[in-house]
């Protein structure tokens, strides 16, 4: 398998769910500011990906999947044994689907206008629209360590790769103490530790 992802973007969360997955896999790097967006290789990300974002997950057959949410699970449902999501056709999938959804509609797809805010009141704004989703991430994290409970998911690699960002736009979770302990938690685990490192390598 080859994941097409960009450092520090949502596609973290695949590429640490490979890396707990332990499966064989390569990555390149797709360069989202180039006109037109490129791979590392030198290929028209647009014949990958017409809706020309990252995570792209190039299968072994050829075929490509995208959707992180999707592309997650995939990665999950290929190696059952480490618990990277319960099984299919059970409540605490639906529950995993759940938290996915959630990451992705209300916290990631929240966040994104905070990259283009060209002012300090429209990133405040922003910020404020953020608060409640933080919050109900607070209080599940109080209760568990992961989303959910013991067991570290791809649903956690989602929230992982989504909490890093406020840092980089000069925001602080300091308000959420149990969204910082998650991080801090997730950040010792031997696969998030290795995605990150592969990806400040690529910069």
């Amino acid at each position: 398998m080859k994941l097409y992802l960009t450092p520090g973007a949502c596609s973290l969360a695949p590429h640490i769910a490979l890396h707990a997955s332990g499966l064989p896999f390569a990555t390149e790097a797709v360069d989202l500011h180039a006109s037109p967006r490129t791979t590392a290789g030198g290929v028209d990300f647009s014949t990958l990906n017409p809706k020309g974002y990252v995570p792209v997950l190039q299968l072994d057959n050829g075929e490509l999947l995208t959707e992180g949410a999707a592309i997650l699970q995939y990665i999950a449902d290929q190696v059952p044994d480490k618990a990277l999501a319960p099984a299919n056709g059970t409540l605490p999938r639906y529950r995993l689907q759940e938290w996915l959804n959630y990451i992705a509609m209300e916290v990631h797809k929240n966040f994104m206008p905070m990259w283009f805010a060209k002012t300090d009141q429209a990133k405040d704004e922003i910020w404020a629209r953020l608060q409640p989703r933080y919050a109900l991430l607070q209080q599940q994290l109080e209760k568990t360590p992961y989303l959910l409970g013991d067991q570290f998911t791809v649903a956690d690699a989602y929230l992982f790769a989504i909490l890093s960002w406020p840092q980089y736009v000069q925001r602080s979770l300091a308000d959420y103490p149990a969204l910082l302990s998650f991080l801090r938690r997730a950040e010792e685990l031997p696969a998030v530790r290795q995605a990150l490192q592969a990806e400040e390598a690529m910069n």
